[in-house]
């Protein structure tokens, strides 16, 4: 069995509101991911995941319990919104990143994977969104992270765009290889791409059950896909 990269065990995760009131927002989160595995969070709107994510990012300190990164490396995220900078191009976003040390690297195969080859010295206001999330994709992969967090990646994207991207994720990720924990609304999109998917009840959030996928990708036709759908679903009623 593959090391662990990640443990995360949180506990009574409050917000504090206007006049004194507070909202709690997580009850117990805990679970680690395996090296290298893509694990999918699942739950309602609302019910905390983006609070987990922002918690191991190290976004939101105020948690009681614990997140741990058990390797050493860059950790990447890839957000809904892109967040490029408009004023630089597309090969400039992604550079921007790496260090000094690595500014000169090729970066032709990355570009070539993401069909960005054309597309260089184009600004973001010259992309769609679909190119534009592609450019989120090259430069949170391009730091060979050791964790990769995705919040909703896919998400208001045409049903064509959205499943093109999911194919280039699992292409990046298959040639390079990392700790993936995304963040998605789609259950279909789970049961297409994790390893484990880790479901949420609704706020104040707990994970209610766990659903380890044995059926390789290729393999996931859509009845496969429907049955770990309601694997999943479930879960969710019972939570």
């Amino acid at each position: 069995m593959s090391e662990n990269a990640l443990v995360v065990d949180v506990r009574d995760h409050i917000f504090k509101m206007g006049r004194g009131e507070q909202l709690k927002a997580i009850e117990h989160v805990n679970f680690s991911l395996p090296a290298n595995s893509f694990t999918c969070i699942v739950g309602p709107s609302g019910c905390g995941k983006t609070t987990v994510l922002r918690l191991i990012l190290g976004l939101d300190k105020h948690n009681n319990g614990r997140v741990e990164l058990l390797r050493d490396g860059p950790v990447s995220a890839v957000f809904q919104e892109p967040r490029l900078l408009p004023w630089r191009t597309v090969e400039q976003n992604i550079r921007l990143v790496l260090p000094p040390s690595r500014q000169q690297e090729s970066l032709d195969d990355l570009f070539e994977v993401l069909g960005l080859a054309e597309l260089r010295g184009f600004y973001p206001n010259q992309l769609s969104l679909g190119l534009a999330r592609r450019v989120s994709l090259a430069r949170a992969f391009v730091l060979e992270p050791q964790l990769l967090i995705l919040d909703e990646p896919f998400v208001s994207l045409d049903a064509s765009t959205a499943e093109r991207l999911r194919e280039l994720l699992l292409t990046l990720w298959q040639a390079r290889p990392t700790t993936v924990l995304m963040v998605t609304h789609d259950i279909a999109e789970a049961a297409a791409l994790a390893d484990t998917v880790l479901v949420f009840t609704p706020r104040p959030s707990r994970v209610v059950g766990v659903v380890d996928i044995d059926t390789p990708r290729e393999s996931r036709n859509t009845a496969v896909i429907g049955d770990i759908q309601q694997q999943i679903s479930a879960l969710s009623v019972t939570g």
